[in-house]
């Protein structure tokens, strides 16, 4: 491609250019039927957060006050009328979302999107705020910060006024008393603004979730959102209880009332135990802590189990149910995770590079799909029965059916136990490649993959992809996914690659032809301008067996598997049974509650609070296990129904980890793209955005980064400069992170 071609070319194909077949007709029942739904969804939404941000004016307070006694004598009374109210919203949206996933086949047709002629801006990839406490934040995620922040500062400053009349209902004959008064009611409005929050602080961590499936939010970066609603709870739930503390030991009974176990209103000492809990989890999520001691995060944090049950007894069921559906949608994508890691997965092979990067191939069904910028969370038996650890895939989706590849770089106690065991596994030396024998002592267990619903790189005509050491194991699968693509003969695809790479040392070099490139699609250089830039930081001269890092890597053929592949369950995988699964847990929820109050509650006349919410949370359990785990097992029959016609229809495993292994071969031909290395430099953004400036015109960049937090906030700023000094016949970056500590 020249470079005046590239100056006129747009984000995808312009319509006159659909003699390619990129534009896919559509039919008009299912278009309408899309956009039916997304009408639906909006409104629910907007209708729910208007109803939550608007409950401290007195109106929409007596109106649900109105509702809740209208209802009283029903047969789920205040604790339906709650659900409703607060968490029915979210589980019919998760609903609607199901359906809209499944008429667009599971996932978002990027190549269906608005065609413009002229690149514009996106506020999810335009960086704002680059090096502060919430790390590079896009334009729409300022925006959901400063609503957050407007609705908190909007709450506190009504309820405050609100407890200054109610001051006048309570006959207090001292400033003393008056004080008093004040610091409790503060402390209970601070406590529900706490439950508001509640509501959305388990939505992002449900990693296969329908809801983030639906807007295309990975789980990776929707961690952040948990983290940052993660401390705004805390905060709020720390000052509800400090204000009450402060409060009682006024009074001169701070014990008796920590202590206090009350049958009818909120019960004290069940929330003391849920704060110390939550407590416990803030202070070692801190980034300084986590950092240190990253086990003591990841322990601690499943005391997450004792902050719900807790907190359930604290303030009973009808209160509870604000926060219900962010927890249930959790609690069932928690069991499926379960289900689904049972399962002893194969390693097909495994080597270990003198960088000091392993390199795994792991067993996978044929019918479990992913994208290329997916991640899996690995557990090797042998070496840790609790420890989970995320890595990026580094395999594309079209390498093979059976398969998928993960790299990982050596730099903690766990990651080079597991080299160290490779090794000890392998029938030659440490200095070269470890080949694992099948059965061997080694046993893996997967979640995932999780990652974009759709391939969201293909969107791009132009693409910057800037790694730092292992961040460059996602862009590999990224570039084998893009070949393959262009060996099939499909259309819409990066035209313009260029990868920036910043390594310490030039032993690393050898990761970039894990991948071989000319093996996967021959003749790519006519199709795409790819350019890679190395930068070796650390070294300021080739060393003198430079020859040598590209040396063969001997092709290894393995014998074929025990059969033992990843499960489906979890991450993009198949979205009917993942509808199914919620729709009938949720269903499932209503009728045990229904049972509940028909046998037991009403008839007894069960007035306790903590005892109601303690069976509402048990309601919410029984559905997961009963219906959720009725419907595990049936789309786990399923499975193993379409694996076996697979395995049948396809016996490719061993061609496909020769191919693999075979990845390091040497080309025997000149490369077809631009490679320069540079030592002792490292990137400097601003020369490489102006020159693409120059080169590539007024075109849309996708800018993917994966690196140290370092990288990453010197490529958002060099983003965000480059689109505010903009001209006219320049590009407009889109920033794209992909996380690199988890």
């Amino acid at each position: 491609m020249t470079e005046n071609s590239a100056h006129h070319q747009p984000l995808l194909l312009r319509k006159d250019d659909d003699d390619l077949g990129c534009l896919e007709k559509t039919s008009l029942f299912l278009s309408s039927s899309k956009w039916v739904l997304k009408i639906a969804i909006w409104a629910i939404f907007t209708a729910w957060v208007a109803f939550m941000f608007l409950l401290p004016l007195e109106s929409v307070d007596d109106w649900q006050k109105r509702w809740r006694q209208a209802t009283k004598g029903t047969l789920f009374g205040i604790t339906g009328s709650m659900f409703l109210l607060y968490s029915a919203p979210i589980l019919i949206i998760a609903f609607l979302a199901i359906a809209y996933l499944i008429i667009s086949g599971g996932e978002e047709q990027l190549h269906r999107k608005q065609i413009t002629k002229r690149p514009r801006f996106s506020l999810w990839t335009f960086p704002v705020l680059i090096d502060g406490i919430f790390g590079v934040v896009s334009a729409a995620e300022m925006i959901g910060i400063i609503l957050f922040s407007l609705y908190i500062i909007w709450a506190v400053t009504l309820y405050t006024l609100k407890n200054y009349k109610l001051l006048s209902w309570f006959h207090v004959v001292s400033k003393r008393e008056e004080s008093i008064l004040m610091l409790e009611l503060t402390g209970l409005r601070l406590g529900f603004i706490g439950m508001i929050c509640l509501a959305f602080l388990f939505l992002p961590v449900a990693r296969g979730s329908v809801l983030l499936r639906y807007i295309h939010i990975p789980f990776e970066q929707a961690t952040r959102y948990h983290v940052w609603l993660g401390h705004l709870t805390m905060l709020l739930f720390t000052l509800h209880g400090l204000f009450y503390v402060i409060g009682w030991a006024m009074q001169g009974h701070l014990l008796k009332e920590l202590t206090d176990w009350k049958n009818v209103g909120i019960a004290n000492l069940p929330g003391v135990i849920s704060l110390l809990a939550g407590l416990l989890m803030w202070v070692t999520s801190l980034p300084g802590v986590r950092r240190i001691n990253f086990e003591l995060f990841f322990y601690t944090h499943q005391l997450y189990v004792v902050f719900v049950v807790f907190l359930a007894l604290h303030v009973g069921d009808f209160v509870f149910t604000i926060a219900a559906a962010g927890i249930f949608l959790f609690m069932l994508d928690r069991f499926l995770r379960f289900c689904q890691s049972r399962r002893t997965v194969d390693i097909l092979s495994a080597r270990s590079f003198p960088c000091g990067t392993v390199e795994l191939i792991i067993s996978k069904p044929a019918n479990l799909h992913y994208n290329a910028l997916g991640w899996i969370f690995l557990q090797v038996r042998e070496l840790s029965l609790l420890e989970w650890h995320p890595f990026s895939v580094s395999s594309s989706p079209l390498d093979g059916k059976n398969h998928l590849a993960v790299l990982i770089k050596v730099l903690g106690k766990w990651t080079g136990k597991l080299k160290e065991q490779i090794l000890n596994l392998s029938e030659e030396g440490p200095e070269t490649q470890a080949l694992l024998q099948p059965h061997s002592k080694i046993s893996a267990s997967i979640e995932g993959p999780y990652g974009h619903e759709s391939p969201y790189h293909l969107m791009y005509e132009n693409l910057i992809l800037v790694a730092g050491g292992i961040g460059i194991s996602p862009f590999l699968a990224v570039l084998s996914d893009i070949l393959h693509q262009i060996k099939d003969g499909k259309p819409c695809l990066p035209k313009n690659i260029l990868i920036v790479w910043a390594v310490k040392k030039s032993d690393e070099l050898p990761l970039l032809h894990t991948i071989d490139m000319d093996s996967i699609c021959p003749f790519f250089s006519e199709a795409i301008n790819l350019e890679i830039q190395t930068y070796v930081t650390r070294e300021s001269q080739p060393p003198l067996e430079e020859g040598k890092l590209h040396e063969v890597v001997e092709a290894s053929v393995f014998p074929r598997s025990n059969g033992s592949r990843m499960s489906i369950l979890v991450g993009t995988g198949n979205i009917i049974w993942s509808g199914i699964y919620v729709i009938v847990s949720t269903i499932g929820l209503v009728i045990s509650v229904a049972l509940l109050n028909i046998f037991y509650i009403n008839p007894y006349q069960v007035n306790y609070w903590w005892y109601k919410g303690l069976l509402f949370l048990a309601c919410m359990v029984a559905s997961v296990l009963i219906f959720g785990g009725l419907v595990i097992a049936l789309w786990h029959l399923w499975e193993r129904k379409t694996s076996a016609e697979d395995e049948l229809e396809d016996n490719e495993n061993i061609g496909i980890v020769q191919q693999s292994s075979n990845g390091m071969k040497k080309n025997s031909g000149k490369e077809q793209y631009a490679n320069s290395i540079r030592y002792g430099e490292r990137p400097d953004f601003g020369e490489i955005f102006g020159s693409i400036s120059e080169r590539w015109g007024s075109v849309d960049v996708g800018v993917i980064v994966c690196g140290p937090s370092a990288l990453m906030l010197s490529v958002a700023k060099e983003c965000r400069n480059s689109n505010l000094k903009r001209k006219n016949n320049q590009p407009i970056f889109h920033f794209n992170s992909h996380s690199f500590d988890l």
